[in-house]
């Protein structure tokens, strides 16, 4: 099928079926109706995937040979948008970096908008960072299968602008779960300012998930950045996720308070783009569950 027929049917369709948070937005749930807004599940899977732009890379020598595809439109980039999908359905509760908001390269196909499409994902969210109009858009995305309570877009500080983070709750006031995407700069100076803005924006939190693409390993976000005594822990330690073909350098994480139980983690073996994508189920405390839900767990 010529990619302009097919581009023009994905669009349609996203037309058709548009879910609740849309570019540019900010929204919150309306009042009274905190316990459709609440967590009705005691466990979450969340996955956090760097998906370069739909850009399938295997090799080191794929970044000069393909490097192209960051510019231009590629025929085969929605397959590779289809692969991403196809391992959505186990996730509640999704981010992505390295997405494109909807320009020449990726046939002006908004790819958290797809994805949450492919995925059945009734909430999305997609942060542009850095806007070059039709040429690219480079974004974060959210998706999610709980509808959050609040949803702040927040850019990072730093020389050069184009890193940001999403920030979710999920349940009210000060018993939510605060869920912060990013995708970190590469440099450790400009990184550790970021961090310390984050910790700043949701240190307090009790109940808090930091995940995305932070470009450096856990030790040194846990040990030697702002994030020290944070009493935050890393979700896994030392599996490797860059590059994804023979992966040397654990780039990619989920960060969580001393509140939410592990239960399963992994790196997924899935090479479609330079990075892995990680996931992890954690244990959500009764106090955030819809009151009828908790009651009923506890019940013997």
């Amino acid at each position: 099928m010529p990619i302009r027929t097919l581009t023009g049917a994905i669009r349609r369709r996203l037309h058709r079926e548009r879910c609740r948070f849309h570019c540019g937005h900010v929204q919150q749930a309306s009042p009274g109706r905190e316990a459709y807004c609440r967590l009705s599940r005691n466990t979450l899977n969340l996955l956090s995937f760097n998906i370069q732009v739909g850009i399938n890379t295997q090799h080191y020598r794929h970044y000069l040979t393909r490097s192209w595809q960051h510019i231009l439109p590629h025929a085969r980039r929605v397959n590779t948008l289809d692969k991403i999908a196809s391992v959505l359905p186990d996730y509640d509760i999704v981010a992505l970096q390295e997405a494109d908001g909807g320009s020449i390269r990726s046939g002006f196909i908004n790819q958290t908008e797809y994805l949450a499409l492919k995925g059945h994902f009734p909430y999305w969210y997609h942060q542009i960072n850095r806007n070059l109009g039709k040429l690219a858009q480079h974004s974060n995305g959210l998706l999610s299968r709980i509808e959050p309570v609040s949803l702040e877009d927040h850019k990072l500080p730093g020389l050069i602008p184009g890193r940001g983070a999403i920030v979710a709750r999920f349940g009210p006031g000060t018993e939510s779960l605060t869920v912060v995407m990013m995708h970190l700069a590469l440099s450790k100076r400009t990184r550790n300012i970021q961090l310390s803005y984050i910790r700043e924006l949701v240190g307090h939190c009790q109940h808090l998930v930091l995940m995305g693409d932070m470009n450096t390993h856990a030790e040194q976000l846990l040990n030697d950045s702002p994030l020290k005594n944070s009493g935050l822990h890393a979700a896994h330690w030392g599996q490797n996720t860059f590059p994804s073909w023979q992966p040397k350098r654990s780039l990619d994480h989920i960060l969580l308070s001393p509140s939410l139980r592990v239960n399963r983690f992994g790196v997924i073996n899935l090479p479609i783009t330079d990075h892995l994508p990680v996931a992890v189920e954690i244990q959500v405390p009764d106090s955030l569950l819809a009151k009828e839900v908790a009651a009923k767990d506890k019940k013997p």
